[in-house]
């Protein structure tokens, strides 16, 4: 998908030069590690992350998961997908 591909392009526009799509990246990071570490203290909490899964026929797949005290505790299912994905 092309805007996929060009997404750190549209968050410069976006940000009128004023910026770039690394804040971004470090939020997304930073909420991933708070889930992480949530989830390791006894704290459940969902998020997305690339992980072996059987979500689909692929091996490894980007999907929801909850993580817990143990790591990965789940990989939520896929959502309904409209006919484009």
């Amino acid at each position: 998908d092309k805007r996929v591909q060009d997404a750190g392009t549209e968050v410069v526009n976006a940000k009128a030069g004023k910026g770039s799509a690394t804040l971004s990246m470090a939020y997304a990071g930073a909420m991933f590690g708070k889930a992480v570490l949530a989830g390791l203290d006894g704290e459940p909490r969902t998020e997305c992350a690339y992980v072996q899964s059987d979500v689909t026929e692929l091996p490894y797949f980007a999907s929801k998961v909850t993580f817990g005290p143990f790591g990965v505790e789940d990989v939520h299912p896929l959502g309904k997908l409209s006919e484009h994905e």
